[in-house]
């Protein structure tokens, strides 16, 4: 596998920086950063660099049963959400949330409101998360 751009891992782990957010883990070769921001709820954020697109996955919580309600309400909530979405991994028992940006113009605003989004969506959509994940 050939190394990514330096210049990809470099702005993205500075433009993480710039937020405050910890550098968890770094791995160059597989395009991959783990960060975390103690501040907006989140914890484990994995940033894949996979040119030409930056993936960002938040691991929310597990389930051991298919939902239809919470499905439901997941769908529901993605409507409200600014940037990213609610996604169940290839398993069928994770949610996680998702968002994809485009790597060859990215910029920090770009990223920090990606980032504050998904703050956000942790903040105000907390207690339901919390609730799904006893499910």
């Amino acid at each position: 596998m050939k190394p990514l751009p330096m210049n990809y891992m470099d702005t993205i782990e500075e433009f993480a920086k710039r937020l405050q957010c910890r550098i968890l883990y770094r791995n160059d070769q597989h395009g991959i950063l783990k960060i975390d921001n103690q501040a907006d709820g989140i914890n484990n954020l994995i940033i894949g660099i996979a040119p030409p697109i930056l993936i960002m996955e938040q691991f929310l919580f597990s389930f051991q049963h298919d939902n239809p309600g919470m499905f439901k309400k997941l769908l529901q909530k993605n409507r409200d959400t600014i940037h990213g979405a609610f996604v169940i991994n290839e398993e069928g028992n994770k949610v996680l949330f998702r968002y994809t940006m485009q790597l060859g113009n990215i910029d920090y605003n770009e990223f920090e409101g990606a980032i504050n989004s998904l703050g956000l969506l942790l903040s105000e959509f907390s207690e339901q998360i919390i609730e799904f994940s006893k499910s």
